[in-house]
Parts: structure tokens; sequence; C-alpha cells
């Protein structure tokens, strides 16, 4: 872990960035913006020592923060509904502002998605030089957006001269925030709502716990490049969607339905072979982590059960 730097978060009252923020402010000056709708997490923060600073994406400036950072992780997103127009130029602008305001930096870590990558055959893995696209039907904006910055975030690298890492992040989850995919499926199944899986074939992720991404940052940040460094961030294993909830199924005894469907939270498997040069091996594995976070999200649910017959339906 770093020691004695000046670090700056966006993002930070999320899934994916808080466990980086509470980790980091151990040893380091950390500052997290963001707009803090819900003031449990500043308070938190406050309480561990990170500044904070209120910042809303879609609208704010920078006047006022400070600009001697020496490493900056942009988790922030604005995933939009619909508008297409506002999700790239607000992702774009705000993204491009941040890498202005904080050019002196030794490195900046922007967090991109798997969802920039187009289709391919199921059971692919995907490396860093797939071709990439825009199609989701589940959430048409977001890529969009993720995409579009990732064109400003290789053009300021360049132009600013800044050390840039670009992480494609796959299914992320913890104990903070949403929870990531397991947890916002298990509310499903505890809804009695089905799971949309694909009429042929099925998808599989590389999910990876916010410890482990925790532990990646730093070496993201060393290998921080211009033009900016490119990779894949996710877990050392593959798991299919039905695997997973069924596991879930399994732990907690709450009955799982798979519905076939045209419209599926797409998911995608990694090649993991850069990020482990890069950043190194997981720690947790998917199975125990899944348990850990279901037991953060409903205590008592999935900690200490045995696994249990799974009770489940396809249509």
């Amino acid at each position: 872990m770093l020691a004695g730097k000046k670090i700056l978060i966006t993002g930070a009252t999320g899934l994916v960035a808080r466990t980086v923020a509470e980790r980091l402010a151990e040893h380091n000056e950390v500052w997290c913006l963001g707009r803090f709708a819900d003031p449990e997490p500043e308070r938190r923060f406050r309480g561990r020592g990170i500044r904070t600073w209120r910042w809303d994406m879609t609208r704010d400036g920078l006047d006022g923060v400070p600009d001697d950072f020496t490493h900056v992780l942009h988790a922030a997103v604005e995933r939009g509904t619909g508008d297409f127009e506002a999700v790239v130029a607000v992702n774009s602008v705000a993204t491009g502002r941040l890498m202005t305001h904080c050019r002196g930096a030794e490195a900046f870590l922007y967090v991109s998605t798997s969802a920039v990558y187009a289709p391919q055959a199921p059971g692919h893995r995907y490396t860093e030089s797939d071709p990439l696209g825009t199609e989701s039907a589940f959430l048409p904006t977001y890529p969009v957006g993720k995409l579009a910055t990732e064109g400003a975030v290789r053009a300021l690298a360049v132009t600013l001269g800044l050390p840039t890492t670009i992480a494609r992040l796959n299914v992320a989850y913890g104990p903070h925030g949403h929870g990531g995919l397991p947890v916002i499926l298990h509310r499903q199944m505890l809804a009695g709502e089905p799971i949309a899986v694909p009429r042929a074939g099925g998808h599989h992720c590389s999910p990876i716990h916010t410890d482990d991404i925790a532990r990646h940052v730093p070496r993201l940040w060393a290998a921080a490049r211009t033009p900016a460094t490119v990779v894949n961030w996710g877990g050392d294993e593959v798991v299919g969607v039905r695997e997973l909830m069924t596991y879930v199924s399994r732990i907690t005894g709450v009955p799982v339905e798979f519905r076939q469907s045209d419209v599926t939270r797409a998911v995608v498997a990694f090649d993991a072979g850069r990020r482990r040069n890069i950043a190194g091996a997981c720690e947790t594995s998917w199975r125990d982590g899944v348990r850990q976070v279901l037991d953060a999200h409903f205590p008592g649910t999935a900690a200490a059960c045995p696994d249990r017959e799974v009770l489940h339906r396809d249509h």
C-alpha cells in the first residue's frame, strides 16, 4: 500500500471505491469528492480522517479543490436514464475537468467497464484487444458514456502528460453501496421476481471483491503511463450467472427462478493475464466473498448457514 501520498477519490460513497478510500486513509491524506446525499458515509469518512468535498459531476467545477494530489482514482459516473447526449457530455466533461485540475499527479486511474466490449460468442474470455461496442439492451446509455469518456481520458493523458490507467471493471461486489450483482439479484429472489437469463447459452463473469479492488489500486497506479495503460479488472475465477445465483439460493434457502428473456443483465468473462501481471492475484474466492457479502447486507443470512437444497424453476 502507498504511504505519505495525497490522494483524491471520486465516487467513494459507492460500491467500488469506498473500501479503497478507507484502506488508503490509514497511511495517506485522502480526499473524497461526491454529492453525499446520504450523510452516513461522510460522517464515517471524517471519523477516519478522510476529507470530504461536495461535488456534483453533472454541474460543479473544481474551484477551491487542491490541485497538488499525487494520485487520483476517478470512480464517479453518471449512468443516465436514456439521454445519450447528456451521459456523454456529463461524463467526458467532468473527467476532463478532473484530469486537467490534477495534471501534476503521479498517476490517474479511471474506472471504466466491461460493457464497452462488443458481444462475442458465449464462453469467450475477453482480452484488452477485443473489439469495442456499446450494445446494451438493459442499460443502453451506460456503455456509451464509458466508451466516450475512455476517449477523453486517452486524449488528455497524452495532452497533459498525465500517467494514466484505464481499468475496465467486471462484476464488483462488496459490503458497501448496493452490494453488487449477487446482492441485487438476491433482492429480486426475496421479492419473488425471476432472474432474466439468455434464451440460448448463458452469461459468465469474472467477479471481484472490493477487498481485492483495494489491493490492486496502488499497482494500477504504478502501471500508469502515457499513452494510457488499458487493463481488464476482474477476478481470477469465471462463474456463470446461473451458477452464482444457484449458490446464493443454496446458502440462503431462498428459491431462485430463472426466466429466459431478450433483455438481461449482460456480463462478460475476462482473460486475467494482463491484470495478473500488473496487479497480482486475487485473494478472495467468489464463493467465500459472496457468502461474506450476503451476510453483510442481510445479517445472519449466510455466514454460518450450511448449504441447503436449491429450489428453483426455469422458464
